[in-house]
């Protein structure tokens, strides 16, 4: 069965300008990329290359200067924002490297939180939050708040709450950076695994060998133009 492609950029381009002043900073330059359902894809390359602008662009928190962005067969720049907001939380899970965790939430309720709003039921809820924090090795946090967790583990709540909902595509930015290598390497085990079962779309931003080594496709990114 042929795949279908779920991300699309289009000769993308995003240019920030200095407020007040006519400096520029070419973030990506014309970037044309597409990236098929079930694929496992690392963006790589140096500080500045254009790696998290791309993830911004794909998960529709940002929008191209020029270029098009479809995603799932929706041109995002058709989408109002209240149409956007929508699509986020149907489509797409967000992985952030600052966690973006609710501190007066638990680690359990703060990975239920995406289902929650998507309407699961709570017995479902409670269930899949169980298993998915016990197969990250956090089943003894789950009462825990942010501020009583490490970094490490509060990444992989992050990243539980990415998953449960089984998003279309789930984008991380340097997801591994904060784990030890053990850690790091089951947790984008249990990713890959996902991709590969439940045919979810992993787009990861990283400079980690271990990511990078894994990624079916890995796009090379320098001064924000892909160089392989």
């Amino acid at each position: 069965m042929q795949k279908q492609t779920i991300i699309s950029v289009k000769d993308v381009s995003k240019v920030y300008r200095e407020k007040h002043s006519r400096v520029e900073s070419i973030a990506l330059d014309h970037v044309t990329l597409n990236i098929e359902e079930g694929e496992f894809v690392a963006l790589a390359g140096p500080s500045g290359s254009g790696k998290t602008t791309l993830l911004n662009l794909i998960g529709a928190l940002d929008k191209p200067t020029s270029g098009q962005v479809v995603i799932d067969g929706a041109l995002l720049s058709t989408l109002n924002n209240s149409q956007l907001a929508d699509f986020r939380l149907r489509k797409i899970g967000f992985v952030f490297q600052a966690y973006n965790l609710i501190e007066t939430l638990t680690a359990e309720e703060n990975t239920e939180y995406i289902a929650l709003l998507q309407g699961m039921s709570a017995k479902q809820r409670k269930h899949e939050t169980f298993h998915i924090l016990k197969d990250l090795g956090l089943e003894d946090c789950l009462k825990r708040r942010p501020s009583q967790l490490s970094g490490g583990q509060q990444q992989r709540v992050a990243t539980a709450r990415a998953i449960l909902v089984r998003p279309k595509i789930i984008l991380a930015d340097e997801p591994t950076a904060n784990l030890d290598s053990k850690t790091g390497s089951a947790l984008i085990d249990l990713m890959y695994s996902m991709s590969q079962n439940l045919n979810i779309t992993f787009v990861f931003a990283t400079h980690d060998k271990m990511v990078m080594d894994k990624a079916k496709t890995l796009i090379q990114l320098h001064d924000g133009k892909i160089v392989s």
